[in-house]
């Protein structure tokens, strides 16, 4: 796959992008409002021989990207010169969003987010780039070869939506361009929203695609589909049985000998190369290494698919300080030599789909490293804490000799995962939740008590009683996993989001309390201050509330709207005509 001709300038926006540019997120009614629950814009990039790679549509036409975006949107969207794709190619990438957080997303949105695992929630500051890249023979084009991406731009991780939506699209859009695209995206914004724990039916271009949208509430063990609530399903064409999960054990053929070993490594926010023959091979990878932890979101960034091109080269590639907290998918052999620095490197060659398992990548030490002719290896000198599961191991081999499909290896595999991360949470669970102030402690008219500080040493303290061997056979030194633990990223993302939690939950008892008791008789003998005071904190808390903040029953935000009336109505009129404004 040759890059090279009138790439030196960088990739440029091609001619011919209708409409001004305008903000990426649209409020409730406005036009296309339906289609950006799902997708920011779907872009077009093809090769110039001008101009290198370039943005030739950007759908709807006013959605503006910035010129970093668009310049990481067309690198990203073509294989690399290493990687020789022809034919049809799926994979994705992730890119940072410019200027950080600039669409915080209408209320809905944000209501929907609360509903969804932490693993799934809209991405605020990062966009996915789901591509379906098409290079074939073609004597018309000067260069010999027809070379164009569709991709699908988003803030939601659902891969395997996003990867059957574009199988249904791009062969099609490839034949009949932009008619074809501006109907299926007036399709999409006529979908309705993806609110957690619903069944939809997602209608596209004659077929109707079926999916459950993940929701907190969702168990391991959910059954088939079943719509929820008040949905009509259509005749599904496609049902989908995830919008989100890969096929985990396909992707892991090659290291399934080391898979604890790698959850280790992603449960500690460690640095990991993954170099891989195409990007596909090291998007895919990407995406199962950083779904190990599920339940647990995963706290560090990852880049599916990263080229020496992106504007965040420097700042990952830098000797001056240690690696960066990143998985890193790329295909170029040139990042060996750039990151032989970076603790854990792992290759992975060409998929093999045979009935056996594939020859297992071997552990090697980083000073193992050559630089171009690196052979398919783990490289690290990370030794794991926990013991080889060699039961895993033997249950998959038994599973491909008795010719177990690649669903029923997969679910195996998930379960094991999913046990294991369970395993390790569930006493950090426990002891947080022994952190939480009694109920008892919670009275009307004074400030809730505190959550109790984590103390690390009392939680490793704990683990003689309560520890991970309660609910898993692995043995090994958990102890030193978990001070591992406690100095990475998802250690902090796991706690703040816990305290937010609880705090809210003791912000919602607190509030239950006051309405459970006798304003008016709090009220007797009460200055004008201290009654402004409560209302003011009472109006605070009803607000937080009706925004889903906090986890308080209707009939407590009734009775809090009628202490509100009680408190005003028992003040001077020039203060009721402050607090309560004509």
């Amino acid at each position: 796959m040759d890059q090279g001709a009138g790439a030196g300038a960088g990739p440029q926006r091609a001619r011919g992008r209708l409409g001004a540019p305008s903000s990426g997120m649209r409020a409730p009614g406005t036009p296309w409002a339906r289609f950006s629950a799902w997708l920011e814009c779907v872009c077009v990039v093809t090769f110039d021989l001008e101009l290198g790679q370039a943005l030739e549509l950007v759908y709807p036409s006013d959605f503006q990207l910035t010129d970093k975006e668009k310049s990481s949107i067309c690198y990203l969207s073509f294989p690399d010169s290493h990687s020789g794709c022809l034919g049809d190619t799926q994979f994705s990438f992730r890119i940072r969003q410019c200027g950080g957080q600039r669409c915080p997303g209408h209320a809905g949105e944000k209501r929907g987010d609360r509903g969804a695992p932490a693993s799934l929630q809209r991405e605020p500051a990062h966009y996915f780039g789901y591509v379906y890249f098409r290079q074939v023979k073609d004597s018309s084009v000067k260069r010999g070869y027809f070379q164009k991406s569709l991709v699908l731009l988003s803030r939601l991780p659902f891969v395997r939506l996003f990867q059957a939506l574009l199988g249904l699209v791009a062969p099609e859009f490839f034949d009949k361009l932009a008619p074809c695209l501006e109907a299926v995206c007036n399709e999409i914004d006529q979908w309705p929203a993806p609110a957690p724990g619903r069944t939809l039916s997602l209608p596209v271009m004659g077929v109707v695609l079926q999916v459950h949208i993940p929701s907190r509430a969702d168990t391991p063990e959910s059954g088939p589909l079943e719509p929820s609530g008040h949905e009509t399903l259509l005749p599904a064409s496609v049902v989908l049985p995830s919008v989100h999960e890969l096929d985990l054990f396909r992707c892991f053929r090659p290291v399934l000998a080391h898979v604890q070993l790698l959850w280790e490594l992603m449960l500690l926010g460690e640095p990991l190369l993954v170099l891989a023959p195409s990007p596909a091979v090291s998007s895919e990878m990407v995406l199962a290494l950083t779904s190990c932890l599920q339940p647990l979101k995963f706290c560090c960034d990852y880049r599916p698919y990263f080229t020496i091109h992106d504007s965040e080269f420097k700042e990952f590639t830098t000797r001056t300080q240690a690696p960066p907290n990143v998985v890193l998918g790329v295909t170029n052999p040139f990042f060996i030599k750039t990151l032989q620095h970076w603790p854990h490197i792992l290759r992975v060659g060409e998929p093999k789909m045979s009935g056996d398992l594939p020859k297992q990548v071997k552990l090697k030490k980083p000073s193992r490293l050559k630089t171009l002719d690196t052979k398919p290896g783990l490289y690290t000198a990370y030794t794991a804490h926990l013991h080889r599961d060699k039961a895993l191991l033997r249950r998959l081999l038994k599973g491909l000799q008795k010719k177990r499909t690649s669903d029923v290896q997969t679910a195996v595999l998930r379960r094991h995962l999913l046990e294991l991360t369970q395993s390790f949470i569930i006493p950090l669970e426990h002891y947080m939740a022994s952190l939480m102030p009694l109920q008892k402690g919670i009275v009307p008219w004074k400030t809730p008590p505190q959550i109790r500080p984590f103390r690390q040493d009392d939680f490793l303290q704990s683990l003689e009683r309560s520890g991970p061997q309660l609910t898993c056979v692995l043995k090994g030194d958990w102890l030193g996993l978990y001070r591992r633990f406690f100095k990475s990223p998802h250690f902090d993302g796991w706690y703040r989001q816990r305290h937010r939690e609880m705090t809210q939950k003791l912000e919602a008892l607190h509030l239950e309390a006051i309405c459970e008791a006798n304003i008016e008789i709090w009220m007797k003998d009460k200055s004008e201050v201290e009654v402004v005071d409560l209302i003011l904190k009472l109006r605070e808390r009803l607000v937080r509330a009706q925004g889903h903040q906090l986890p308080v029953k209707e009939a407590t935000l009734k009775r809090a709207r009628l202490y509100i009336d009680t408190a005003i109505s028992s003040l001077p009129k020039d203060l009721q005509a402050v607090l309560c404004p004509p």
